[in-house]
C-alpha cells in the first residue's frame, strides 16, 4: 500500500445487537449492521457503537475496524454462504485497498475524518461463537486476513460511498499482517525501533512473538545438541 492509493467505503456499521456468549466471556456487541446517511466518527469510535469487554476491546486504539470486501468475499466462496458487511464485527467495510497489509502508522483521509492504522485484529471466542463454523479462529488465524484497527487522529463523519485515499505510509513498512503473524523477528525489531504510534497491546504482541521465536532457537539448539551426543555416542562422525 502506497501513498496516493484509494478505496472506497463499502458500509459502515454499527452494533444491532449484543448477544450471548457461552462461557466466561458472557455479552459480546460482534453483532454489527450497516446503517444509512453520515455516521459520527469520535475518538472511541462510530457513533451507535459500542463494546462489551472494555477489557480487550475498543479505546483509542481499537476505534474503528475495517475489512476489506475482497476478504470477506473469498470467505464467502469458501464457506458457501454470504457474509454481509458487519458480519466480521467491522465497522468499516471497504473496497479497493489490501486492509490486512496496511503498513502499520499509515493514515487514510476518510470522508472528513483522518484515520490510522494501528493493530491487527486477534479473533477471539465471541468471534467463534458468532461464526458458527468449525476451528474458526483457527482458520482465521492460518489466513492471517485479520483487517485492521484504526485509531481517529481527525474526528467526523464517515458514510458508505466516501472515497479513502492513503495519504501517509511510513517508511519502516511493516505491516498489519507482519505484526499478526510474526514470522519475521527482525520486522519486528524494526517495527519497535521506527514507529512511534505503537500501543502497549502492539508492545505485548511483539514480545510474545519475541519470546516464541526465543523458545523455537533454544528447541532446535536442544535437538541439534542432542543429535550431536547421539552421534559421539554411535561413533558416528558429524
Amino acid at each position: 500500500m502506497r501513498v496516493g492509493d484509494t478505496g472506497e467505503v463499502l458500509a459502515a456499521c454499527v452494533v444491532h445487537a449484543e448477544i450471548e456468549v457461552p462461557g466466561r466471556v458472557g455479552r459480546s456487541a460482534i453483532d454489527k449492521r450497516p446503517v444509512a446517511g453520515r455516521v459520527a466518527v469520535r475518538a472511541l469510535g462510530l457513533a451507535g457503537d459500542h463494546v462489551c469487554n472494555t477489557k480487550d476491546h475498543g479505546g483509542v486504539d481499537q476505534a474503528v475496524y475495517a475489512y476489506a470486501d475482497e476478504d470477506a468475499r473469498r470467505w464467502g466462496t469458501e464457506l458457501g454462504r454470504d457474509l454481509p458487511a458487519g458480519w466480521f464485527g467491522e465497522n468499516l467495510r471497504v473496497r479497493g485497498l489490501p486492509v490486512s497489509d496496511a503498513v502499520i502508522g499509515a493514515r487514510w483521509s476518510v470522508g472528513d475524518t483522518l484515520l490510522e492504522v494501528s493493530a491487527p485484529r486477534v479473533p477471539c471466542a465471541s468471534f467463534q461463537h458468532w461464526s458458527g463454523e468449525q476451528q474458526w479462529v483457527k482458520r482465521f488465524t492460518l489466513r492471517s486476513d485479520t483487517g485492521a484497527y484504526l485509531r481517529v487522529l481527525r474526528e467526523g463523519t464517515i458514510a458508505a460511498g466516501d472515497r479513502i485515499s492513503v495519504v501517509h505510509v511510513p517508511e519502516h513498512g511493516v505491516t498489519v499482517r507482519d505484526l499478526f503473524t510474526g514470522a519475521d523477528p527482525d520486522l519486528l525489531a524494526i517495527l519497535l525501533a521506527d514507529e512511534p504510534t505503537i500501543s502497549d497491546d502492539v508492545r505485548m504482541q511483539v514480545e510474545r512473538h519475541a519470546r516464541r521465536h526465543g523458545r523455537a532457537a533454544r528447541a532446535a539448539t536442544h535437538r541439534h545438541a542432542t543429535a550431536s551426543t547421539d552421534d559421539i555416542a554411535t561413533g558416528v562422525q558429524p
